[in-house]
């Protein structure tokens, strides 16, 4: 039981969310084992898969190529399945840097970047990142050149982006594995880049 000073009532999401898994429950079309299976599954995904991702575009340009052409089937070569969805990849180079946000709601990559962060779903970010971005990302601590265009791509209930940030100077030579651990969540939401110990 929750102690009284900390109770806070439900969201109007979080009720219409435990309204829908009650009545869908009670109506037999799942079972709460069923729910919570899916619930586990869904925050045990972490933003290493997306790194993984990321580190094997970096050393394999053929897969890069694939990759930036069908952003779901170059996952599912890895074994990282993209259920009933669009994934698109769109590249960071030296003229262009690309953001992710969902204006509507909080669509989001998460079968490869885990649970989204609060700020990615908040009103400010989704309604300032398309409007001013090279504002946002400063506050983000990143700053972009005046001379590099910014690319803000907003998802929908079909389609996810996910930005394959630029490989850091300095990474010649690394392995994948060593490569996947300096890819940030933020840095494939297109709000960091990924740097160098």
């Amino acid at each position: 039981m929750k102690d009284q000073g900390t109770y806070q009532p439900y969201t109007y999401y979080q009720l219409m969310e435990t309204s829908l898994r009650e009545l869908l429950v009670e109506k037999g079309v799942v079972t709460d084992a069923q729910v919570n299976e899916v619930v586990a599954a869904m925050r045990a995904r972490q933003p290493e898969r997306g790194a993984k991702v990321v580190a094997r575009a970096w050393v394999d340009p053929a897969y890069k190529a694939r990759l930036l052409a069908n952003g779901t089937a170059a996952c599912e070569e890895l074994g990282l399945e993209i259920p009933a969805l669009k994934l698109v990849v769109v590249e960071n180079t030296p003229q262009v840097h690309n953001a992710i946000v969902c204006t509507l709601c909080s669509c989001y990559p998460r079968v490869l970047l885990g649970i989204p962060p609060d700020w990615y779903k908040s009103f400010g970010y989704r309604s300032r990142m398309v409007r001013e971005p090279r504002a946002v990302l400063a506050e983000f601590g990143l700053k972009i050149a005046d001379t590099v265009q910014i690319r803000v791509h907003d998802s929908t209930a079909d389609m996810r982006y996910m930005v394959l940030p630029m490989r850091p100077k300095g990474t010649e030579g690394w392995d994948e594995a060593r490569l996947a651990g300096i890819v940030s969540r933020d840095s494939m939401i297109g709000v960091a880049v990924p740097k160098v110990g």
